[in-house]
């Protein structure tokens, strides 16, 4: 018995010093890097108006937010042309906004399977008065899209993209209250209006931003289907719409 034991606690000891090093089986090492945030695009329905939300790092919450709720909403409304609402980015990674949420972009703008935009809405970032501005294929894509879009709209800061981009040029203007004499002194020759919450020149839309942005969005939607369907709109989200009460400018 006593040999047994000895043998058993020989073996043991023998097994615990091996440092033989173990070949472990490694999964194997895929480039899941550029694929963990894929999702698939939009499906479009082509009976309704594309709008499309442009997006980067550091746009503001509520001035994509705000649009995107009133225009996403037509979908429930009936014996309209609803609209598909979708983000535009030139990346189809994460973007991170200013407030710290990550967006999921559905299209790439530099890639070539971009669908035909109706309305461009351009929400505010916080590089618009500066390194944004200097971004070419930024600018050229809003330039392209001016070319048929029917309505280009911007939210607070996005309207220095807009002007950036020469698509202000003929055309009054607004921006966030504060903004409005750095956007004077950076854009000279446009006619940009104080005291306003959004202006409608034209294809162009421009709104003073934050919480305003409702009542831009709104007008847009009662510009294309009317005043009722804007206040069912608008009482979808709590919000007291009437175009008359809303401090505004319209040129044409």
């Amino acid at each position: 018995m006593k040999y047994y034991i000895l043998l058993l606690l020989t073996t043991l000891i023998l097994i615990g010093c091996n440092t033989e090093p173990k070949t472990i089986e490694q999964p194997a090492v895929t480039n899941e890097v550029d694929n963990a945030f894929a999702k698939a695009k939009p499906v479009l329905d082509s009976t309704r108006y594309n709008v499309a939300f442009l997006i980067m790092d550091g746009t503001f919450n509520t001035e994509l937010t705000a649009p995107f709720d009133i225009f996403q909403h037509t979908i429930y409304r009936e014996n309209i042309k609803a609209m598909n609402v979708f983000t535009v980015a030139n990346t189809l990674q994460p973007v991170r906004t200013f407030e710290g949420m990550y967006l999921l972009p559905d299209f790439d703008y530099t890639s070539e399977d971009l669908p035909k935009i109706d309305i461009l809405v351009v929400p505010s970032a916080e590089h618009h008065l500066d390194t944004d501005l200097e971004d070419e294929a930024l600018i050229n894509f809003v330039k392209k899209v001016d070319k048929e879009a029917m309505y280009v709209t911007s939210h607070c800061d996005g309207a220095f993209v807009l002007a950036k981009a020469g698509l202000l040029d003929n055309s009054v203007s607004t921006t966030f209250p504060s903004d409005i004499d750095k956007m004077r002194e950076t854009f000279p020759n446009l006619d940009i209006r104080k005291d306003v919450l959004f202006v409608h020149d034209g294809k162009y839309i421009t709104s003073a931003g934050g919480a305003k942005s409702f009542e831009a969005a709104l007008y847009l939607t009662e510009l294309l289907y009317g005043a009722e369907i804007a206040r069912s709109l608008a009482g979808g989200l709590v919000i007291d719409w009437k175009l008359d009460d809303v401090p505004h400018l319209i040129t044409k």
